[in-house]
């Protein structure tokens, strides 16, 4: 049988009638739930319907096959765009063998009107089993939903099998699902503070409380033997905060499957504008801008959080045989005040939380040992908060408890549950301008609150990391003398980005100050704190120059002052870059962060260091001679004219090898060689000096798809030119095809000889990329010259909007106003591009005339797309 013609063009026009209906209703209302229960119906309508014409003409005779709605359609569920989950549930394989091509022809009818089925099929013996490599099957057989067939079948399934299934394979089903838990929030760093967050993956999103409502059912249906009351899930408490934030969450969803137009989940900047002008959730809030909406999202989705990792940490199957050792050992830290079970803080005697000292103490005991507050001991504090508004303790006392918290191991997640509770900005109300506060840079991926927690969190985990160069901060974090007031300066250094109009720095500064001084610190340590805080990005700034040059560094190490606020300053740069998000602390960055630290150290401490440059090239030549004594003229030769910075760049085996590659210019003009080291790649280029040669090399490698993050070059006194380019393989192109190293090269040397159309091969990257071209962040263009950094050069900063080929056409202008690139230090936050770049003109620095015709020609090159 197959359906007809009219059947098909008729279901295909209510579905899209019937959803342009909702679509339009849910745009007047922005009620979410209303929207689920609309679409959910209009579906299962057009099912029955296709179930009637194709499977079953006559029900009364259907037997041995059930049609069970499964996952979100099985819970009313469904969102405009979201997948319709259908189990075809057989009695046995027979029964499916006759009914296979129907449910084939069923199946296709659905996806020809544009309908997202994922269909599977199953023979009921087959659902009693658990794979833990398909938990997601079972997990869906909680929502199941009878639609159409044999409701004997389906009573099997649901009454006897899925309790029978749970109670059997509680433990296993619990421990898979809070596996798979925690690797989706392993994904997500853990914390519900993105600045794009998804609002069903992302911590504290939907599927968080789907897994909260699983996991008190798997809990209920071991402990009655059967389906418990849905009501009866979650206690009162827990309801009274879902409910508002599933309202909220299910609207917000809705409308993003309706803006996008398919299930895309991602709530964007564009669509928090939306939302907000929209007052998507909030219809009765007066909401004013994107931030004030995003904190109230931020807000259910905390509430929506806090209650999915409790269930995780206090139903016992939801943890490992291992973890449940180790957190048994922890029940010996139970002291007089608390006690420990499970991992879980209790507190002894729960009417004492009205002194504010145990109270302090109690995240002082959680900071140091690790533990996490029991859903109870939670319930206590927030009822203990108003009294504790109405008669704060001293700000003193505040400090004293909160400096013994910041030193702790475990301190960013007591500063977390503190700040979850409300208890922190009571208790520090600096912190309500930045709590869940959201800054658009599309660098910094976490709200302003939770950098500075992941900041601190950085650095106490330093020294525990498996990276050397984490390893090689924390062993600096031990040698402070007063850490506490590094923690102090992360967590206070950036709030005064919540205040509008203001520079950020001085805004933190100031705020800072009041703070200070309430807090009653001495002078020298509000002046330490202070002066972290207001030089807290000078340390990045200053690696925008040169670090090998002895002046700049010189420059840096003054302005710091001792060795003891040097290192706080390196440590506040490296947590600071660290938790603005996974990849802003590149290898070269926290390498470069180090041998500013060195040598400002080296500075600062008057060290033999000093006497080790001063003679550094003669000791650089002596080991070049000895690796290769044979060679020493030509070494020499080679040298001749490179600055000093070249031997401090380069380990002599590298000069050797470029020394190697000069020799065989007059076989090939142009030598190239390329290594990949641990975090990129490594493109060096030894040829003659000529116009326009670091900008072809820029354009090439920027039509190739590789994107710069930091060039060397340099160029001796007989015109040779060291290049040398560290770039990252945006597409592995270079990574997962090794013949296409030798093209590569080729494709460059092209370019450079004149061989290869360099623009035609950027207007195919700009083609192929055309749809990512529209910034989410607009960056307008600021260019600066500096005379004084450099005794031999004009240092220029561009910053500018990042995009294709941005470097090669920088570089072009230089050549077209006859400078020479001595220097090039390249940077990207986000998608803004921060490039410096030590230039000269007829080997001296530029005129004052000279920079501002580079100026106009940089100003009109950067406006023009």
């Amino acid at each position: 049988m197959t359906t007809t013609p009219s059947l098909t063009n008729g279901l295909r026009d209510l579905y899209a009638m019937e959803s342009a209906r909702i679509q339009k209703e849910f745009a007047a209302t922005r009620d979410g739930r209303a929207a689920l229960v609309q679409r959910t119906a209009l579906v299962e309508s057009i099912v029955l319907r296709l179930w009637k014409e194709i499977i079953a003409p006559d029900e009364a005779e259907i037997q041995n096959l059930a049609l069970v709605a499964l996952g979100g359609f099985g819970r009313g569920w469904l969102f405009p765009y979201s997948d319709i989950d259908l189990l075809f549930l057989y009695s046995d394989h027979n029964i499916e063998q006759a009914y296979k091509d129907k449910v084939r022809r069923f199946s296709q009818e659905i996806w020809d009107l544009r309908m997202k089925l994922s269909p599977a099929t199953r023979v009921l013996s087959e659902c009693d089993h658990f794979d833990p490599g398909n938990v997601e099957f079972t997990i869906s057989l909680f929502d199941c939903r009878y639609l159409a067939g044999d409701r004997q079948l389906f009573a099997q399934l649901h009454d006897k099998l899925v309790p029978k299934l749970v109670m059997r394979e509680s433990q296993a089903l619990v421990l898979r699902l809070a596996e798979i838990t925690r690797d989706r929030h392993g994904k997500y760093g853990g914390t519900v503070f993105h600045l794009e967050p998804n609002v069903k993956e992302t911590p504290g999103g939907l599927r968080d409380y789907n897994v909260a409502c699983w996991l008190a059912l798997i809990s209920s249906m071991d402990k009655l033997r059967g389906w418990p009351d849905a009501n009866s899930l979650l206690t009162e408490p827990a309801r009274r905060q879902f409910e508002p934030a599933l309202d909220f969450l299910m609207s917000v969803r809705c409308f993003l499957h309706f803006r996008h137009g398919r299930d895309d989940n991602m709530l964007t900047w564009e669509a928090q504008d939306d939302a907000a002008a929209g007052k998507i959730g909030t219809p009765d809030t007066a909401v004013v801008s994107a931030a004030d909406w995003m904190r109230v999202y931020f807000g259910h989705a905390r509430a929506i959080h806090r209650t999915s990792v409790r269930l995780l940490e206090e139903i016992p199957a939801a943890r490992s045989s291992l973890y449940r050792q180790f957190q048994n050992w922890r029940s010996r830290l139970s002291n007089a005040d608390f006690s420990v079970v499970d991992g879980l803080i209790f507190l002894q005697q729960p009417s004492a939380l009205y002194d504010p000292d145990l109270l302090l103490r109690l995240f002082d005991f959680m900071a140091h040992h690790g533990l996490k507050l029991s859903t109870t001991t939670e319930h206590r504090i927030e009822q203990v908060l108003p009294s504790l508004a109405a008669a704060p303790p001293e700000d003193p006392a505040v400090w004293r408890y909160l400096q013994a918290i910041l030193v702790q191991p475990h301190a960013a997640d007591a500063l977390r549950a503190m700040h979850s509770l409300r208890l922190l900005t009571l208790l520090l109300p600096e912190l309500k301008l930045i709590d869940s506060f959201v800054v658009r840079d599309f660098y910094h991926r976490f709200t302003v609150d939770e950098h500075s927690f992941l900041a601190i969190e950085g650095l106490h985990r330093a020294s525990q990391s498996t990276s050397e160069w984490d390893q090689r901060y924390g062993r600096v974090v031990e040698e402070l003398e007063q850490p506490e007031l590094l923690y102090l300066a992360l967590l206070l250094h950036d709030v005064g980005k919540g205040v509008p109009g203001e520079e950020h720095v001085k805004a933190s500064l100031k705020i800072a100050e009041a703070c200070l001084q309430r807090f009653g610190l001495s002078p020298p340590d509000q002046e330490t704190v202070g002066f972290l805080i207001a030089s807290h990005l000078e340390m990045s700034a200053t690696l925008r120059r040169d670090i090998f040059d002895p002046e700049n560094v010189r420059a840096f190490a003054e302005k710091v002052g001792t060795p003891e606020r040097l290192k706080m300053l390196c440590l506040l740069t490296y947590a600071d870059i660290k938790a603005v998000n996974p990849e802003a602390l590149t290898p070269w960055k926290a390498e470069n962060v180090w041998q500013l630290y060195i040598g400002a150290t080296n500075y600062l401490n008057r060290s033999a260091d000093q006497r080790v440059h001063a003679d550094a090239d003669a000791e650089s030549l002596a080991r070049l001679e000895t690796l290769a004594p044979v060679v020493g003229k030509k070494v020499k030769t080679f040298l001749e004219g490179l600055p000093k910075r070249y031997l401090r760049v380069y380990p002599p085996e590298d000069v050797l090898h470029h020394v190697h590659l000069a020799g065989s210019l007059a076989d090939d003009p142009v030598q190239l060689d390329l290594k990949r080291g641990r975090h990129w790649f490594e493109l060096t280029l030894v040829t003659t000096d000529r116009p326009f040669l670091f900008a072809n090399v820029a354009g090439a490698m920027a039509a190739w798809g590789m994107n710069i993050v930091k060039a060397n070059a340099f160029s001796n006194q007989a015109g040779t030119v060291v290049d040398t380019f560290y770039f990252t393989d945006r597409f592995r192109t270079l990574e997962l095809n090794l013949p296409e190293w030798e093209r590569f090269k080729r494709s460059i040397s092209d370019v450079l000889i004149g061989e290869a159309d360099l623009e035609r091969m950027l207007r195919n990257r700009s083609r192929s990329e055309e749809k990512n071209r529209i910034p989410k962040v607009k960056v307008e263009p600021r260019i600066t010259f500096d005379d004084q950094c450099s005794s031999t050069s004009t240092l220029i900063q561009v910053i500018a909007q990042d995009r294709l080929g941005l470097l090669h056409r920088i570089c072009s202008r230089f050549s077209y106003q006859k400078c020479n690139i001595e220097i090039a230090l390249i940077d990207t936050e986000g998608q803004m591009a921060i490039d410096a770049f030590y230039l000269t003109s007829a080997a001296a620095k530029l005129t004052a005339d000279h920079q501002k015709r580079l100026e106009a020609a940089l100003v009109e090159e950067l406006a023009s797309e």
